[in-house]
């Protein structure tokens, strides 16, 4: 008889695990909240217009490729060759990635941009254009030093599972020779002057949650990752990639269960050990298996479904000092085309405002609501038509703030905050008379992650990417206090991000493998789950 499996939630991560637990034989069933699947990925669909409500950026499109070439009984745990190009053959009988150029169009403030994309030529160009006297130089250098990090920290270590000190102590000799330990934002400075170039080189941790102030500069790896593989939109949103992986579990033989909340998980003592037995659903049901795995938040999943007396490793105190990520006001919006939008903006925007390292500081540090913003603003529609009514186009703009820690009331600020962020898009000249256009408006807050993804202080990220909360100090994938409880997602290694939490799924995968001794799991030959 099959062993059985519960995951919970039907997020990427979930989904991810969901896949490869039925390749590794389990009868896994996938218990979501939601009315539908997705988790921050979920999709909103309202008057034509269809709204991804969270990530919009793919890459390292052969992690999804591996997904969708699973089959039953074939689970492929073997540490990947990180091809250049991944041939999508899989991935093409489910859903359809195309590439965005450039990756992202960045203005700055006083109206300029760059335009990352890649290219190489192009790059130095607009490095020579933009900078001060020196860096292009340092941009050469930086590129280089960028470039081993990511070979070692990525290639090399991306799928290490950090599960005991040993395994950390063995690669912080070479965190401290690539100068990987400081922080992103002071590591770009050693190579530009000029502070447009800084920023244009370190803001990407803000897409994960990270504050380039404190995140570890190992994150400079982002930018050989994007440019190694190029960024990715899937047609119909990043929902139709979600609907494909949907499909891929059910393929298997997997289930999915809607508007199922997860209560409890539920344990018992069996000697000196802890087990997790399943799961108690809102309703009072009860789902009996073998291994639990949780999607849900890391704080949550501690703190909310596990009762006290079975934690010590993960006990309230301990899950409480971590710090939390950031958390986000997104705002949806449609609106009437009117031709000129390809003339400023591109698929992906990056608009950042008059300050930098000050607003990073009043969102992560002091946790006050600016006056000012920057904004990651995402149109697909300028690909993807589809996802609009003809004549319009579908947007939303992602706005860091602080999260619920913050003692912010958004049920005061959502509104009026919305209205400005829409207000400045119009008079500065992104969309051009958009509060005329607007046919649809409609925003969340730090309180829809708390209350609606149950969120722990309405964390958008899990816990922040900082020095003493990654690696070995992240929380595990596998529980230290209840045998058969593994955790996988933004929340836990190796991080957040789409491509960090299919990564994820695989590393959790292959210590459940190996705890059940089930066939294909790692060669005991190779190193501790990862190239340590």
């Amino acid at each position: 008889m099959a062993r059985t499996a519960v995951v919970i939630g039907a997020g990427i991560g979930g989904l991810a695990m969901g896949i490869r637990l039925q390749s590794l034989g389990f009868d896994t069933t996938i218990v979501e909240k939601l009315d539908g699947p997705g988790g921050r990925a979920y999709v909103k669909r309202v008057d034509g217009f269809t709204f991804d409500m969270g990530p919009t950026v793919i890459t390292v499109p052969h992690f999804i490729e591996e997904l969708f070439a699973l089959e039953r009984g074939r689970p492929n745990l073997h540490l990947p060759d990180f091809p250049e190009k991944a041939e999508g053959l899989h991935t093409r009988r489910y859903v359809q990635l195309v590439p965005i150029l450039p990756f992202y169009r960045i203005y700055f403030d006083d109206g300029s941009y760059f335009d990352y994309d890649g290219d190489p030529v192009h790059t130095r160009q607009q490095v020579a254009a933009l900078g001060e006297p020196g860096d292009l130089e340092g941009y050469e250098r930086f590129h280089q030093d960028a470039k081993a990090i990511f070979e070692r920290g990525f290639l090399e270590l991306g799928y290490t599972h950090f599960g005991d000190p040993l395994t950390m102590l063995r690669i912080v000799p070479d965190l401290l020779r690539l100068d990987a330990v400081r922080s992103l934002f002071s590591f770009t400075a050693k190579y530009f002057k000029s502070p447009k170039l800084r920023q244009v080189f370190s803001f990407e941790t803000l897409l994960i949650g990270g504050n380039p102030l404190a995140v570890p500069a190992i994150y400079a790896m982002i930018h050989f990752v994007e440019k190694t593989w190029g960024i990715h939109f899937a047609l119909g949103g990043t929902g139709a990639l979600v609907q494909a992986f949907v499909r891929k579990f059910e393929e298997l033989g997997g289930q999915i269960r809607y508007s199922a909340e997860v209560k409890k998980i539920n344990v018992v003592r069996q000697g000196l050990r802890k087990v997790a037995t399943g799961v108690t659903l809102a309703d009072g049901s009860v789902l009996e298996s073998d291994l639990v795995v949780s999607n849900a938040d890391y704080a949550h999943t501690y703190l909310k479904l596990i009762e006290p007396q079975y934690r010590f490793w993960n006990a309230d105190w301990v899950v409480k000092r971590r710090r939390q990520s950031m958390s986000l006001v997104v705002i949806y919006f449609g609106f009437k085309a009117d031709g000129s939008e390809k003339e400023r903006l591109r698929h992906h925007n990056i608009i950042l405002g008059p300050r930098y390292e000050g607003l990073l500081e009043d969102i992560f540090q002091r946790k006050v609501l600016a006056r000012d913003f920057s904004q990651y603003l995402h149109i697909p529609t300028l690909t993807d038509p589809s996802l609009a009514p003809p004549g319009h186009h579908a947007a939303y703009t992602l706005v860091p703030v602080p999260h619920n820690g913050s003692g912010l009331d958004w049920s005061l600020l959502g509104e009026p905050f919305t209205q400005r962020v829409l207000a400045f898009l119009d008079e500065r000249g992104y969309l051009p008379g958009l509060l005329k256009r607007l046919v649809h408006v409609s925003f969340i807050t730090p309180d829809y992650f708390e209350h609606t993804l149950n969120s722990y202080l309405g964390n958008a990220f899990g816990p922040e990417p900082i020095l003493t909360q990654s690696a070995f100090f992240r929380p595990h994938n596998k529980s230290e206090d209840i045998h058969n409880l593994y955790l996988v997602g933004a929340g836990v290694q190796p991080g957040a991000g789409t491509p960090s939490v299919m990564m994820s799924a695989k590393m959790t995968a292959r210590l459940i493998a190996r705890d059940f001794g089930l066939a294909g799991a790692p060669d005991q030959g190779e190193p501790a789950l990862g190239r340590a």
